[in-house]
């Protein structure tokens, strides 16, 4: 099992497989990646599902930019090694297309970026009219069983913010269904931050039951039949305290925090005990962001 200095278990892996998208969202951020000349190729990603699996890490989630851009990305999917749960966050556009592929792979669940129900809405922040091909590609999630699928809502001020209630609604009712209202990363231009603790306190005041995730210790609230959690990595000192993710970016290097991009370590090409060795380096390098 890998253990920080700071007595945080790594279980998790994220794993960026390509930079490329086919939206442009507002508020973007790339987890601080610019956009690489090459992509981590299928036999790296591989390797380093093997060795992660080898050192203790039980879970795997797949991101970009866009993971189902990629035309490998059934085989990447198929490539995690028996045992390792895997997963996806993905926009939804091609989800469609590759739902029952995906679950046949052995892809267990996804989580769709979705931030806003409103066509004049969506193309603003995504710059794009294909709201219809996310909302049937998530018909076909839930169709082919890749459950429970959470959608990823931004809360953008004056943009999107006034949606919350028509999400509690598209989700109530589905157990399947779990809407995750996220904080803005505040990486770009963009200067719409809502106020995350204020929506949060009137989801506490409406809520039947809250409960509370071991993962960052982050609170789920059951409204009327819909699951909400809310995300806020900028402004909870949780989020750090509690983290168990290692992340791999598009071009080869592990990444021990979100929030830094100053302390990557080079994987590119690596195999067996050397790569492993670096699994533990990042791991003994990592630090909280918020302490």
């Amino acid at each position: 099992m890998l253990t920080d200095t700071f007595g945080r278990k790594v279980t998790n892996l994220r794993v960026s497989v390509t930079q490329r998208c086919n939206l442009r969202c507002i508020y973007c951020h790339a987890e601080g990646e610019r956009s690489p000349e090459t992509e981590i190729p299928l036999s790296d990603i591989r390797e380093i599902l093997r060795i992660a699996a080898s050192l203790g890490i039980r879970s795997v989630k797949f991101t970009g930019g866009e993971p189902l851009v990629r035309e490998d990305i059934l085989e990447i999917v198929r490539a995690v090694p028996r045992g390792l749960e895997s997963s996806m966050t993905t926009n939804g556009i091609l989800l469609k297309r590759y739902a029952r592929d995906l679950k046949e792979a052995g892809l267990s669940r996804i989580n769709v970026s979705l931030d806003s129900l409103d066509p004049a809405c969506y193309r603003e922040i995504t710059g794009h009219d294909r709201l219809p091909d996310v909302l049937a590609g998530i018909e076909a999630a839930l169709g082919a069983g890749l459950t429970p699928i959470k959608l990823n809502m931004v809360v953008l001020k004056g943009i999107n913010d006034d949606e919350v209630d028509s999400f509690l609604r598209y989700v109530r009712g589905n157990r399947n269904l779990i809407l995750q209202l996220i904080e803005l990363m505040e990486w770009n231009t963009c200067t719409s931050h809502a106020e995350i603790n204020r929506l949060e306190e009137d989801l506490a005041s409406r809520s039947r039951i809250i409960l509370t995730r071991r993962m960052h210790h982050r609170k789920k609230y059951c409204v009327d039949g819909a699951e909400v959690e809310v995300v806020r990595p900028r402004h909870n000192t949780e989020f750090c305290a509690f983290c168990n993710r290692l992340r791999v970016t598009s071009d080869g290097k592990l990444k021990p925090c979100l929030l830094r991009s100053d302390n990557l370590i080079d994987i590119r090409g690596k195999r067996g005990a050397e790569l492993e060795a670096l699994f533990c380096e990042a791991v003994r390098i990592r630090e909280p962001y918020f302490h």
